[in-house]
């Protein structure tokens, strides 16, 4: 039985890849600070070691008491308008303790790599949908941290120090279909998880930041893809690391984009009230569109997305958000 390790485990992402896990009949091992994490996103047969990823001396011993199979780092800052503000702690914890806790991992041979990385990295692009090789142009400093751990690991890749699957992910949204975990998080800017809150009565109001961009109707174009879907390339990626050792770049999305007025539109359809939107300025940061070209992962490891529909993700995140609220 393989023994998987996971950083960032208490996460809305941690939690339903290490639900996967455990389904598939793996075994799962925790690493979380919970400084972000919620404990109670843990699954109950996971086992749990509260620490700092970056605590040289903690993992080190930890990992020697241990033997796992592969490692999927989770664990970091992701809110892309804090970032701006606290651009050293971005760095500090996305870059600097990363690259400690990997370094550490191959001190401990344990070399098998899945890494959570962002389709931030690509910076601005308002016609083509990005394919692997597009160039790297972060405008924000979420998207940078999460660079510089991507070039130290694939520098690590060239020296054959490690397998390693990075995995962009284009907007993450949505809640595991049995309701045991989903986004938990006071203060998010996610669109999804935002109109959820509003459609619950949770906040007042939702904001549409920026209705001015060179797009049909003026707002932004995201790529969402449910958390189920993204959990599932998880899997797939770790037998594909474990049985061919070959790393790869993948991005994880549905190669469809949808606009903020689209997605709006969608909930006021599920929706029997029509829920208030104000139009706010622009963000900074914010790409026009952001939609992936996802035929490589499709060919290299065969995912078939399941739950590729704008009203299924919706839904779901509504009814985690009624959940959490009751």
């Amino acid at each position: 039985m393989k023994n998987i390790l996971l950083t960032g485990g208490a996460g809305y992402i941690g939690s339903q890849v290490a639900n996967l896990l455990l389904d598939k009949g793996l075994k799962v091992t925790i690493i979380d600070s919970l400084i972000t994490g919620n404990k109670k996103l843990i699954p109950k047969k996971a086992k749990f070691f509260k620490s700092d990823i970056g605590n040289k001396k903690k993992i080190s011993n930890f990992l020697q008491n241990n033997s796992f199979d592969a490692v999927m780092h989770f664990a970091g800052l992701i809110k892309v308008e804090e970032s701006f503000k606290k651009r050293k702690k971005y760095n500090l914890f996305n870059f600097i303790k990363a690259k400690t806790f990997f370094q550490t991992c191959m001190d401990n041979n344990l070399n098998t790599i899945i890494f959570s990385s962002t389709a931030s990295v690509y910076g601005e692009k308002t016609k083509f949908k990005y394919n692997e090789n597009s160039p790297k142009k972060p405008t924000n400093p979420y998207a940078k941290s999460k660079l510089r751990l991507e070039k130290f690991l694939i520098e690590k890749i060239k020296q054959k120090k490690i397998n390693c699957i990075i995995l962009r992910y284009f907007n993450v949204a949505g809640a595991d279909h049995k309701m045991r975990t989903g986004l938990i998080d006071k203060k998010s800017s996610h669109l999804i998880k935002v109109a959820s809150e509003v459609a619950t009565g949770q906040r007042k109001k939702l904001i549409v930041n920026g209705n001015n961009y060179n797009t049909k109707d003026g707002t932004t174009i995201r790529d969402f893809i449910h958390v189920m879907d993204l959990a599932n390339i998880h899997i797939l990626s770790l037998e594909y690391l474990l049985k061919k050792g070959k790393s790869e770049i993948f991005n994880c999305g549905y190669g469809k984009g949808y606009s903020v007025m689209q997605v709006i539109k969608s909930f006021n359809k599920i929706l029997k009230n029509k829920m208030s939107i104000f139009f706010g300025p622009r963000r900074q940061g914010d790409a026009i569109s952001v939609v992936a070209n996802i035929s490589k992962i499709k060919k290299k490891i065969k995912w078939k997305p399941k739950y590729n529909k704008l009203d299924l993700i919706i839904k779901s995140s509504l009814k985690w958000e009624k959940k959490i609220n009751n």
